[in-house]
């Protein structure tokens, strides 16, 4: 089975709801990675050079809440 786009409507279904993909796909990659730091153990924190306090800090923080250089 193919399908075939109407380029003439997918045009129009790219321009309705895409604006805020990146910001979704962000948000979603950032708060994966902060439960992913919520889950290391001390001596891995270490390897890092991040104290286990500033990754529960950051892990703990929401998922809108982005650093400012991904939000440009």
């Amino acid at each position: 089975m193919t399908f075939t786009l109407n380029p003439a409507h997918a045009q129009i279904s790219r321009s309705r709801g895409t604006a805020r993909l990146p910001f979704i796909t962000t948000a979603f990659t950032v708060w994966t990675q902060r439960r992913a730091l919520a889950k290391l153990d001390d001596a891995r924190l270490k390897d890092l050079g991040i104290s286990p306090q500033a990754a529960t800090i950051e892990a703990a923080r929401p998922f809108w809440d982005l650093p400012k250089r991904l939000c440009q």
